[in-house]
């Protein structure tokens, strides 16, 4: 699995961090790669990480996907 693939890399958290943990990186990422604060030479690269954000986010809060 590689880095884009690897959801915790993507959050940057360790495989055992806490659900609050995780939401915390979440908030802090979401918050500095958000397309709407992005320069605009770079909204298009801000877009695809934000939605990476979100997908990672989105699989380590939900303990089933999580698990999967």
């Amino acid at each position: 699995m590689n880095n884009d693939d690897d959801y915790y890399a993507i959050l940057g958290v360790e495989k055992n961090a806490s659900d609050s943990d995780i939401k915390k990186s979440f908030r802090k990422l979401a918050m500095k790669y958000h397309p709407d604060k992005a320069p605009e030479n770079k909204k298009e690269e801000y877009t695809q990480k934000f939605q990476k954000i979100n997908e990672a986010y989105e699989v380590l809060s939900d303990e089933q996907k999580k698990e999967i």
